[in-house]
């Protein structure tokens, strides 16, 4: 019985099961992994879904941050941060 059933067949089987379970598994990690870490595709030119000028807002936040560690004064903070706000 335990020998009669597929012969050499049932390890070609189980051989062939095998890769693809271990394949899917290692695709899908990729994928999560893929997914998770924000590299997404979009359109070129345009930022991401949900980033309406995440850029820019991204250079005033480190604007506002010097300002408040005091390298730059207010004025300069002021001046910087309408050249900023002009270029959008």
């Amino acid at each position: 019985m335990w020998y009669g059933g597929w012969g050499g067949g049932g390890w070609l089987l189980m051989t062939v099961i095998m890769i693809l379970f271990w394949g899917l598994l290692i695709a899908g990690g990729v994928a999560l992994v893929h997914y998770f870490s924000g590299a997404r595709s979009h359109q070129p030119g345009w930022p991401p879904p949900g980033e309406g000028g995440g850029a820019s807002r991204r250079a005033e936040d480190l604007l506002a941050e010097r300002f408040a560690r005091g390298e730059i004064d207010e004025d300069e903070y002021q001046r910087r941060l309408a050249t900023l706000r002009e270029h959008r």
